[in-house]
């Protein structure tokens, strides 16, 4: 059997498992129960699909009101674009960009040193300079050794000097950067505190990804409810043994945000707190120069409209918008989940949930600062007008 056809016989094993469960095979019995319930030790009569073909169409009928455009200017704080960008290429950006109402871009992979200036000169001479932003990124090569964190110290402060207007760490950082010793560089290391530092001075807000979903991290099974994506994607997958757990990451994070309090974090993907809204209250009332922001974590939101409601309405100055990958097509479901009061609307990736979303029907004061209010208050040296009260 080669590999195609073992994750095809996973895939119709765990499906078989869930139809089994539904018919009432694998029931629990509880007290005061007599019987077993309607269906209990059936098996079903037609082949089981693969997990991946079974899309049942949906007979429900309810309001609808899909969301192409937003419905206030939005500043994307987190996009990923090419450093330095093409004027062909930042054409189209801006294209997909007007089509869903988002005003500014800010690309997190502006680089540092010679690539992030001319990064800084290709947005300056475009046409659309006043669309896009770049944050500088941090040189770990030489990380652990004699005078590193000087040295990333007064490379941040040039960069920003030069025009970036904040910090962006990748998920590495944490997962996969190692000292010169072969030691995992944690994300509290004191040799990184004088980046943080320096960005507290100078006042720019640093964007930092720690960890992955917290599925990412636990075993591959059939209670793993990001099972699809583990199975197609080998590098989401963070065996105990090879990476630090789960928790134990966020812990060096949330320590590291206490320790430089003077400096303004955004937690990438929500801090990966999305699907636990109670322990990321516990995040924003703890640590007040931390906030949020929704890249990659619609989904997580749109199965909890609610709370999720509640939460951003209760913390409306501490999120911000952001995507994450660059497809214009995804945006409008955003648009919708923020917007509407809609129920039971398809996701755009259905290897991220194979649940529905609801919308959250945010109100509108809360949208101007989800969008770009929050944002405006946080970056320094975006357009300040145009945008509306």
């Amino acid at each position: 059997m080669n590999r195609m056809q073992m994750r095809g016989a996973a895939a119709l094993g765990m499906l078989a498992l869930a139809v089994a469960a539904s018919v009432g095979v694998v029931a629990q019995q509880g007290p005061g129960v007599q019987r077993g319930r309607p269906g209990a030790g059936r098996s079903p009569e037609f082949p089981v699909p693969a997990i991946t073909d079974y899309k049942p169409r949906n007979t429900l009928k309810v309001p609808q009101h899909p969301t192409p455009r937003a419905k206030f200017p939005v500043i994307d704080i987190h996009s990923h674009q090419p450093t330095p960008i093409s004027p062909e290429q930042f054409a189209k950006v801006v294209e997909g960009m007007d089509a869903n109402n988002l005003r500014v871009l800010i690309n997190l992979s502006g680089g540092f040193g010679d690539q992030l200036r001319r990064g800084l000169e290709a947005i300056a001479s475009s046409p659309h300079k006043d669309r896009m932003v770049l944050f500088a990124n941090v040189d770990f090569r030489g990380v652990g050794t004699p005078g590193w964190p000087e040295r990333a110290a007064a490379q941040l402060e040039s960069d920003i000097r030069a025009g970036a207007r904040g910090l962006k760490i990748f998920k590495d950082l944490g997962l996969r950067i190692r000292k010169a010793d072969g030691t995992r560089l944690a994300v509290d290391d004191p040799d990184l505190d004088p980046v943080w530092a320096v960005c507290g001075r100078l006042g720019v807000p640093v964007l930092i990804h720690t960890a992955e979903p917290q599925e990412f991290f636990e075993p591959i099974d059939t209670a793993n409810e990001r099972w699809l994506e583990l199975a197609l994607f080998r590098d989401r997958r963070y065996p105990a043994g090879e990476f630090p757990r789960f928790e134990e990451l966020l812990a060096e994070r949330d320590r590291m945000f206490r320790k430089h309090p003077k400096t303004r974090f955004i937690a990438a993907h929500f801090g990966y707190r999305g699907n636990d809204l109670a322990k990321a209250q516990v995040m924003l009332d703890t640590m007040p120069n931390v906030y949020l922001e929704v890249a990659a974590i619609l989904a997580e939101l749109g199965r909890q409209p609610r709370t999720a409601h509640d939460f951003f309405v209760k913390n409306q100055d501490r999120v911000l918008f952001g995507k994450d990958s660059f497809q214009p097509d995804e945006f409008p479901y955003y648009w919708r989940t923020f917007e509407t009061g809609d129920e039971y609307f398809d996701y755009y990736r259905d290897y991220h949930a194979f649940w529905k979303l609801y919308g959250m029907a945010l109100p509108d004061d809360v949208l101007k600062k989800l969008y770009y209010k929050n944002s405006l208050a946080l970056v320094p040296g975006l357009p300040k007008t145009g945008w509306p009260n």
